[in-house]
């Protein structure tokens, strides 16, 4: 039994609320659980020193989490004067992640920063993060297109992210936080609408696990990507 009572393959109740800010040029707040992300894009006429020149767009992103988002109050990292380890790696993955679906030719030279604010933490945080990052990115684009300024949709396939693993020996999809602090194996799958597999973050926590298991997990993780899609989906309509 898990500590929700849900199914082996039952996610958290999700929820996803647009247009919560009011000058992002696209915002939600998402909610898988207790887990709740506010994410917003911001559009920009300009691109890294790289990549300029090129006429190539770029999504990046930055993550952190409010000092109240989990049990005890954590120190703002502005307040040490840099970001931790975890934050850094965070955000680069919500960044690559959600390059993964962008036609960054039909773009044009021009970036797209998602911000995620986590304002309370029950476990996948990056998850949601990908998950409603996405959907501020699509309401960006769909103003970008409103106005003429891309003459093709940048955008060529959802992205989403879910976390499985083994916890009490069994498969189970969408971990939240006592699962995750107990779980003998625990993944984060990145993957796009079509089914495709854009990152898998998977390692043992003091366990193994075999092919089978991780097949298990796989498929899970794929019936709770296209569950997010289908949600990104209608909240963007």
């Amino acid at each position: 039994m898990r500590p929700s009572g849900r199914q082996l393959n039952e996610m958290r109740s999700v929820s996803i609320d647009v247009n919560v800010t009011k000058h992002a040029e696209g915002s939600c707040l998402i909610k898988m659980g207790d887990t709740h992300v506010i994410c917003t894009a911001t559009l920009e006429d300009r691109v890294p020193p790289f990549i300029k020149g090129s006429g190539l767009g770029w999504v990046t992103a930055e993550y952190g989490m409010l000092p109240r988002s989990t049990s005890s109050r954590m120190r703002r990292e502005a307040a040490s004067g840099k970001q931790g380890g975890r934050t850094v790696e965070i955000q680069r993955l919500i960044g690559r992640a959600l390059r993964a679906g962008v036609d960054r030719v039909a773009l044009g030279e021009r970036q797209i920063t998602i911000d995620c604010d986590v304002i309370q933490a029950d476990g996948g945080t990056r998850c949601a993060a990908i998950t409603g990052g996405w959907v501020a990115l699509r309401l960006a684009v769909n103003k970008l297109m409103k106005a003429g300024l891309v003459t093709s949709d940048p955008l060529v396939d959802p992205v989403a992210a879910i976390s499985c693993g083994i916890y009490a020996g069994q498969a189970v999809m969408d971990l939240d936080y006592p699962e995750d602090s107990e779980a003998g194996v625990d993944g984060n799958f990145i993957m796009t609408g079509s089914g495709r597999l854009i990152e898998v973050q998977m390692s043992a926590e003091g366990s193994t696990f075999t092919r089978d298991q991780m097949n298990a997990l796989m498929d899970l993780a794929s019936d709770g990507v296209a569950q997010l899609n289908a949600l990104q989906l209608q909240a963007c309509e």
